[in-house]
């Protein structure tokens, strides 16, 4: 029996709308109607053109995938619904989940967290990528005073801008290429520059942009003996970096920050299930509805991920209904 409908990539650049049938409900089992859910722009763009190198393919594996890379494969991690049927206590209850685009969905009621009174469910389709920026600031350790440039303006980038905004005599820039960014920078709170404005002498510079131009220029901007944490991914591209420079001379740094594991600063003291509801915390602050730039239905979604791939759709979190407005 068709019970619901999903978004899968049948081939690179090619989505379409596919049937599902759901399992049965087990005794530990929720059932989970779609509110919303929303577009890792960064990374499903990567997955919708074919562009996940084999070497990546069981890391880059999202918790409810179906199918492999390249293609046939439903994928997807950014999802807010209701609990329809489970336990008690979860009935009725909107949740999160890292569950691919698709219109209701059966999981283990331990894979959904409830979002937090006060947080929209719209805006709720931002934790995995609030809960990315959480990680980030665990890896780069930022202290009071410091001056910070995020590189990279798109919803990583601006979701670590805004948790850096809330400290204490941190003074945070936002440097990204599309200058409408100084827009959205001002929704968050902090400075915007762009790349040829930039000042330099920074403590710390987070990556973000997912181009060879945005990390050199991150390390461009570091003060000596300060490093760039690198939240990009970049698929199947090569980086190359000049670094016969000031790179040895100045005695910087490149580390990665990624989410698939807890910081190491954090590991042991804090589950990945803590870091969720720390990110579906922070979501009560309504400066992250700055982020949420467009909203489709979700029979469209083939057609918006052409758009969002090509770049006639400039979206940070295109969020896609599913009957709610």
């Amino acid at each position: 029996m068709q019970d619901a409908l999903a978004f899968w990539l049948r081939a690179p650049g090619q989505g379409e709308i596919r049937p599902v049938d759901l399992p049965d409900l087990g005794p530990d089992d929720v059932a989970v109607r779609t509110l919303y859910s929303g577009i890792s722009r960064g990374t499903e763009t990567l997955v919708f053109t074919g562009s996940v190198p084999p070497s990546e393919y069981d890391t880059m594996r999202a918790p409810f995938q179906d199918g492999d890379f390249p293609a046939p494969v439903k994928y997807g991690y950014l999802s807010v619904g209701v609990v329809e049927a489970g336990p008690p206590e979860l009935q009725g209850r909107t949740v999160f989940c890292l569950y691919p685009h698709q219109t209701s969905y059966v999981v283990p009621a331990d894979a959904v967290t409830v979002v937090p009174e006060g947080v929209p469910a719209k805006r709720a389709v931002l934790a995995g990528t609030v809960e990315t920026a959480v990680n980030a600031l665990w890896d780069a350790a930022p202290v009071i005073g410091d001056r910070i440039a995020v590189v990279g303006a798109g919803m990583v980038g601006c979701c670590v801008a805004r948790l850096l905004a809330g400290m204490p005599a941190v003074t945070v820039t936002l440097v990204d290429v599309d200058r409408t960014r100084a827009a959205v920078a001002s929704g968050l709170g902090v400075q915007f520059a762009h790349p040829s404005d930039a000042q330099g002498d920074r403590d710390l510079v987070i990556h973000t942009s997912a181009t060879a131009d945005g990390l050199q220029l991150s390390l461009d901007l570091l003060a000596p003996d300060s490093s760039v944490i690198d939240l990009s991914w970049y698929g199947t591209a090569e980086v190359g970096l000049s670094l016969g420079g000031a790179f040895h001379s100045k005695r910087l740094s490149i580390r990665a920050s990624q989410v698939g594991e807890v910081a190491k600063s954090k590991r042991g003291r804090r589950s990945m299930s803590d870091r969720l509801r720390l990110a579906l915390e922070l979501l009560r602050d309504p400066a992250f509805d700055t982020l949420l730039t467009g909203i489709s239905p979700f029979e469209e979604l083939p057609t918006v991920m052409v758009d969002l791939t090509n770049g006639e759709l400039n979206a940070l979190c295109h969020t896609i209904s599913y009957g709610e407005r």
